[in-house]
């Protein structure tokens, strides 16, 4: 059996039904690639009471250890936040069928549900963007079409940031390709929502301009908003986060 289980945002947010199944897996992995943990793999492990093998992407992609595993035994895929969310392992569950293995997924907070704590309204947010590191000539520009589609419906975006990127260097990407199409989109005036260790006791979230947001020296996982059309309930929440 093959189980695959969201953590939630904060170490102590696993359900009583992720960690009765954990009990009973011989083997229990956690990825560690897409999203940095505001918590030590130790700290987890005396959560579930269990040792837990960190994996890469290598691991996940490219190796059938999990699959193979979960068919004479019980193996969970420990994963932070909501498995199926940030990234989805569809192709994990899709081989485990595809070779006849019991798969269970069990969900749990993501950074989907924890950006209400910012003020602004679920319902009004468009299309998610990824912002990747950039590396040599690999420089994608897609999730700035993200932006742009959204700021045409007057819906909030959010932006997921790759686990090796600083949130000032996300912001510059946005501000170089804004530069490069003429488009003005963004700019360092662009209203920003910078949100560090939501769902944890670590929390804190950043709002102004995105010159400002981009300054602030936040702890990782961190992800950046930036607003649409905002309702006036939206703007005067966010005057508490206000960057002085």
């Amino acid at each position: 059996m093959l189980y695959i289980i969201g953590l939630g945002l904060d170490k102590e947010d696993i359900s009583q039904r992720a960690l009765s199944v954990i009990k009973k897996c011989k083997e229990v992995y956690l990825e560690c690639y897409t999203s940095p943990f505001p918590y030590t793999v130790d700290e987890l492990s005396k959560v579930i009471g269990k040792k837990v093998i960190t994996v890469d992407r290598d691991f996940i992609e490219e190796s059938n250890h999990l699959v193979k595993a979960a068919k004479r035994k019980g193996v969970a895929l420990l994963v932070y936040g909501d498995p199926l969310i940030a990234t989805t392992h569809l192709s994990l569950l899709a081989e485990a069928w595809k070779q006849k293995v019991k798969t269970e997924v069990i969900h749990n907070v993501s950074i989907i549900n924890a950006i209400t704590e910012t003020g602004l309204e679920a319902y009004k947010f468009g299309r998610i963007g990824s912002i990747p590191k950039w590396q040599g000539s690999y420089k994608p520009t897609s999730f700035f079409n993200v932006l742009k589609q959204n700021m045409k419906i007057g819906a909030h975006t959010l932006f997921l940031i790759d686990i090796d990127l600083d949130l000032g260097e996300a912001i510059s990407y946005l501000l170089q390709i804004s530069e490069r199409d003429g488009s003005n989109s963004f700019n360092k005036k662009t209203p920003c929502i910078a949100c560090s260790c939501l769902g944890t006791k670590k929390q804190k979230i950043k709002f102004g301009t995105a010159d400002k947001v981009s300054k602030q020296k936040l702890q990782r996982p961190f992800s950046l908003i930036v607003p649409g059309k905002l309702h006036f309930v939206e703007e005067e929440f966010l005057k508490s986060f206000r960057v002085k």
